[in-house]
């Protein structure tokens, strides 16, 4: 139970293993849904559809012999929007109230046409229950281009759509962080302007509770989440530290990012996370490339490229916007390593982004020289920035606007988005973009 007129009818999903395919979820998910009892009933979205029995007596058990008024539905990926039409069946008498653009999904996915049961709204607009009204914020691109959030100014709930989720079923207790940073990083990280904008929109509300589809109902200390969903979007460090990631064939280097640990522990850094890519969650070491303020990279020059698992590793990086970091390198090959070379190649693909003087370059083992550079490497991660106080202060540069396509988050700078502008991603034309405010 949210409040005494908000109650929960979501699902646990302890059968799924990897969610969207590819993230591990050992403690399952949660398909959130909520029911709102006033004059009028509103159910906040669905569930996925192989939940939809249960899903449906926990509607019948709050409901007793009313019916649902509405639907609302903010999220159409088919975790949430998957038992919709059986709700419109089941409830004949029901609306749905959505987005325009979420309208042509349901088409898309179902095949029906809803428009003679449908509500369909646009920033700000309202519904009335009875004694609240509801609230609907446009959220493009927080995940995806239909999504909406939702405001209800009695209880004052966000209904926030996948903003604010968390992997993990609610029946399992850990701790919210980790699992909401690996989500977020993994699900929504591309899209930080988008979430940036959406924070600015609801920044204005008095919100006391977070209701999001995954996860659990967020009550306290409300402006700690909002913080950390800000410090993500805006690509910045949460805490000072060092991620070093590797992959070792033979185990040479390993032994040299074992000896980089050792060096930085000796200099006074604790604050230190080694992740073997080869072995890891990926999206847990992505999350923490987004978590800490330094970054090193370990690998063998394989097939006159890379290890394979570190180039996917860098992908899930430049693919979710990384940027804003210190990166170092360490190297290894028997003869012509290039992986330094093809690492920072792939790296191009994020911006402003730091690479240390020292780096280590390893002819199969350590020797007295890579050794060396390993000592030079740990000095330079653990020294404290220069500040020149002599030097003469950089007048602030304005930025340009930013215009964010809506259909798939990309982000065009420049003073005017040109009329016969074409999306790099999605190839969709200026119409599709909207000013970041």
């Amino acid at each position: 139970m949210i409040s005494n007129t908000i109650k929960y009818i979501g699902v646990n999903d302890h059968t799924i293993d990897l969610f969207e395919g590819q993230y591990p979820v050992p403690n399952g998910m949660a398909y959130n849904s909520y029911l709102i009892l006033d004059e009028k009933t509103a159910v906040m979205d669905s569930v996925e559809i192989g939940f939809a029995d249960e899903w449906f007596g926990n509607i019948k058990a709050e409901l007793g012999d009313r019916q649902p008024d509405y639907l609302v539905v903010q999220h159409m990926e088919p975790d949430h929007s998957g038992s919709i039409l059986r709700f419109m069946e089941e409830f004949p008498a029901a609306k749905v109230v959505t987005s325009a653009k979420a309208m042509g999904m349901i088409q898309n996915f179902f095949g029906i046409d809803f428009t003679d049961r449908a509500i369909v709204v646009k920033e700000k607009d309202t519904l009335s229950l009875g004694s609240r009204t509801l609230t609907f914020y446009g959220a493009t691109m927080v995940h995806w281009p239909e999504v909406i959030v939702t405001y209800d100014d009695k209880d004052k709930v966000l209904f926030s759509a996948d903003a604010f989720g968390k992997f993990g079923a609610l029946d399992v207790e850990e701790d919210w962080l980790s699992e909401a940073r690996r989500y977020y990083i993994g699900i929504v990280g591309k899209f930080g302007v988008s979430v940036q904008t959406l924070l600015k929109k609801i920044g204005v509300l008095d919100i006391q509770t977070i209701c999001s589809l995954h996860g659990p109902v967020l009550k306290d200390n409300i402006r700690d989440y909002i913080d950390k969903y800000n410090t993500w979007s805006r690509y910045e460090p949460e805490e000072d530290g060092i991620l070093v990631a590797y992959t070792s064939i033979y185990g040479n280097t390993k032994k040299a990012v074992d000896f980089l640990v050792e060096e930085l522990k000796a200099r006074g850094e604790t604050n230190i996370v080694v992740r073997d890519l080869a072995r890891c969650d990926q999206f847990a070491a992505t999350a923490d490339a987004f978590r800490f303020s330094k970054l090193v990279l370990a690998t063998t020059t394989y097939n006159g490229e890379i290890f394979p698992s570190m180039r996917t590793f860098i992908e899930h990086l430049t693919e979710r916007g990384f940027q804003k970091r210190t990166v170092g390198f360490i190297e290894n090959g028997s003869w012509s390593p290039v992986a330094m070379k093809v690492m920072k190649g792939l790296l191009e693909k994020s911006k402003d982004l730091s690479y240390t003087e020292n780096n280590v370059k390893i002819l199969s083992a350590l020797n007295k020289e890579s050794i060396a550079q390993v000592k030079a490497l740990a000095e330079e991660l653990v020294r404290e920035p220069e500040v020149n106080a002599e030097e003469t202060p950089v007048k602030a540069v304005e930025h340009a606007k930013k215009f964010v396509c809506k259909i798939c988050g990309y982000v065009y700078e420049g003073e005017e988005l040109p009329k016969d502008f074409i999306c790099p991603l999605c190839k969709r034309g200026a119409d599709d973009f909207e000013e970041v405010k």
